[in-house]
């Protein structure tokens, strides 16, 4: 089974991520949730993008590293939404990494350097979120796709940013169902 670094949304480390990562859990894999918000939780995506500035770019990225360095090198990195970006600079950058699955986000590659050719990514979004597209994030996931030698992009049926969070409104059911089935797929290859 595999080991999981999955970093939590702007949000912070609400019960719903901590669900997924439950799922994730019931089978067989060992993931670990660090909480990069210090405890803090919001309920608005401007509340949590506040906090985040705060910290900083930067400063998130480090808490990210943190939360990895007593962590064996084999790992996948999870990241929803704007723990894409810890999750994309370990999988980029840290020697070891067994994949990585990036939930609602992706940044351009170049961001972090060159994608590592030995490591698989797997890229979900709703095909219709506005933050999705009109980020670049979609842009970033396609050109992904693109250079990776083992990517896959998919995106599903709806508009919601936030559609893998069951404390959220915003949680897509049928959605993350999909989302969880196939990312055990692919951790059961990792």
């Amino acid at each position: 089974m595999a080991d999981v670094l999955l970093f939590h949304h702007s949000l912070g480390l609400t019960p719903g991520v901590i669900a997924f990562a439950e799922d994730l859990r019931g089978h067989g894999h060992d993931v670990h949730t660090p909480d990069l918000y210090d405890g803090r939780t919001f309920d608005t995506l401007d509340a949590g993008l506040a906090y985040f500035e705060q910290i900083g770019v930067d400063g998130f990225l480090d808490r990210g590293a943190r939360a990895a360095a007593d962590s064996p090198a084999a790992l996948v990195y999870l990241g929803f939404s704007l723990g894409v970006l810890p999750a994309q600079q370990l999988a980029q950058t840290r020697p070891g990494a067994r994949g990585a699955v990036f939930v609602h986000a992706c940044v351009p590659s170049s961001f972090f350097g060159p994608w590592p050719a030995q490591v698989p990514v797997r890229v979900h979004a709703m095909e219709a979120d506005r933050v999705f597209i009109d980020e670049g994030d979609a842009d970033a996931a396609h050109a992904l796709v693109g250079q990776a030698s083992d990517a896959e992009l998919h995106l599903y049926p709806g508009d919601e940013h936030l559609f893998a969070d069951s404390s959220l409104p915003s949680y897509d059911a049928k959605a993350t169902a999909l989302l969880l089935e196939r990312t055990l797929t692919f951790l059961g290859t990792r």
